[in-house]
């Protein structure tokens, strides 16, 4: 393995007000630099900026967890990658007994969320759709004292690039990272006046918006069972594909012999799309085409001029994607992997328990950035179609058909073949165009959100610049 090797100079002051301290991370990371930035602005520790319950810097609790399936007997409940997705509506159900006999589960609308073990330092700013949620104890609240100061702003100063090396710094631990809510009890917090309410206001917009487009999405398959006529069938909240047993003839298992084809789960969306008030088509006949780029060596590069970012599939979940690395514009074969708003990507692999078959329409950094082969994409004639087909493949009539077309015991994956075959009901045009404006409209305001809460960052981040000069 080739190791990256970083030189930077420090004052040697840095040294004295730090204890001495010899490790490089601290300094490398920027944790130092922003510490003493930070001095020349009148600054309060966190934990004076929070509320008293449980010290307002805390992490969920450790317990035995009961999961259900029924939405009526339990609550969402969040992991430290879930609190980083733009979607929560297929989250795991906790059981609400639990939930009910430990209230510190619950999170609250204006926390910040921070990951706390493993990958440290991501954060999430908790939307009123969270409130109510309960949480794991992989990832600590910030409950800000609104009295003090606004919940946005806190949230924006934590998540930027003064706050997030300084969480960082107080990591410990060689092979699975933590951090604790006392490492963090006395990070300094800048007071910036007016430019607080403005951080306050645009992450509360992004807020805002993110829940907004989580409602048009739900609107959006909704009005899909209406127009087509279709029986709902209820979301299936347990991991993977349950079981279940049944007769099927001779002639239906040629093809596939895999029992999960032919399961219950798979049966019940194909039996009620055989139901429905309209005809039935492919994705195959609705697309252009659908594509799996083919594989070839990555050149990562640095500068951001001749690069295009490069995502994995883990990222087309997240609310705000980030990229892995930059491959170089001028490499061979990087045409095939760029990204635009006429195509829904599709994980090809995976455990059929996670991301695979998760259809994405993309927005934020993933337009016009460069995607993995891991992700077939569905080429559309229109932006229309492609919003279209991604509310009917993030349904829970294509989900089922997509999962349950996985292949392979170890990591199941899914082909260009078995994605063309998914039934899509086929509507009239201008009902196609209804459902697909608002699976455009969905992703554009997260597309929207992901612009404001940089803007906020941003500001910020100049503001504390500017009052260090």
């Amino acid at each position: 393995m080739t190791r990256k090797f970083q030189i930077k100079a420090i004052p040697s002051g840095w040294l004295e007000n730090n204890g001495r301290r010899l490790d490089c991370g601290p300094y490398m990371s920027g944790a130092v630099e922003a510490r003493e930035l930070l001095k020349r602005h009148k600054t309060e520790p966190l934990k004076t900026l929070t509320v008293e319950r449980n010290g307002g810097i805390f992490n969920g609790p450790r317990f035995p967890r009961v999961y259900v399936d029924d939405p009526v007997h339990g609550v969402p409940f969040l992991g430290s990658t879930d609190i980083l997705d733009a979607d929560l509506s297929d989250v795991s159900l906790l059981s609400k007994k639990q939930v009910d006999g430990n209230p510190a589960l619950v999170i609250d609308e204006g926390w910040t969320l921070i990951t706390c073990s493993g990958t440290i330092g991501r954060m999430a700013y908790a939307r009123s759709d969270m409130k109510g949620m309960a949480g794991s104890q992989h990832f600590m609240r910030v409950a800000p004292d609104e009295s003090k100061i606004a919940s946005g702003y806190l949230y924006a100063y934590l998540s930027s690039r003064f706050g997030v090396p300084i969480i960082v710094s107080g990591t410990y631990g060689a092979i699975i990272q933590h951090i604790e809510p006392q490492h963090i009890a006395d990070l300094p917090v800048p007071r910036l006046g007016a430019v607080e309410n403005q951080a306050h206001e645009l992450i509360q917009q992004a807020a805002d918006k993110r829940v907004q487009a989580s409602r048009i999405f739900s609107e959006a398959i909704e009005l899909l069972g209406a127009e087509a006529g279709l029986q709902k069938i209820k979301s299936n909240k347990v991991d993977g594909i349950p079981f279940s047993a049944g007769a099927i003839s001779s002639s239906s298992i040629i093809k596939r012999m895999d029992g999960a084809f032919h399961s219950l789960f798979h049966r019940e969306a194909l039996d009620t799309l055989g139901g429905a008030s309209v005809p039935m088509t492919t994705v195959s006949k609705m697309s252009v085409s659908i594509v799996e780029p083919k594989r070839f060596k990555r050149i990562q590069i640095n500068d951001p001029e001749f690069g295009v970012p490069m995502f994995g599939t883990s990222a087309l979940m997240c609310a705000d994607p980030q990229p892995s690395y930059l491959i170089p514009k001028s490499m061979s074969g990087v045409d095939e992997l760029l990204i635009d708003q006429k195509a829904v990507l599709i994980p090809r692999s995976g455990q059929v328990s996670g991301i695979i078959g998760t259809a994405v329409l993309p927005y934020g950094a993933l337009i016009g950035g460069a995607v993995s082969e891991d992700a077939i994409r569905i080429h559309c004639a229109t932006d229309v179609i492609a919003g279209f087909l991604f509310i009917v493949l993030r349904s829970e009539y294509g989900r089922r058909q997509l999962k349950a077309r996985a292949y392979g015991s170890s990591i199941p994956h899914l082909d260009v073949s078995q994605i063309g075959q998914i039934l899509v009901p086929d509507l009239q045009d201008g009902v196609v165009e209804e459902i697909g404006t608002l699976g455009l409209q969905s992703a554009r305001l997260r597309h929207e959100a992901i612009n404001h809460e940089n803007e906020a960052r941003t500001l910020v981040e100049c503001a504390i610049e500017e009052g260090g000069r």
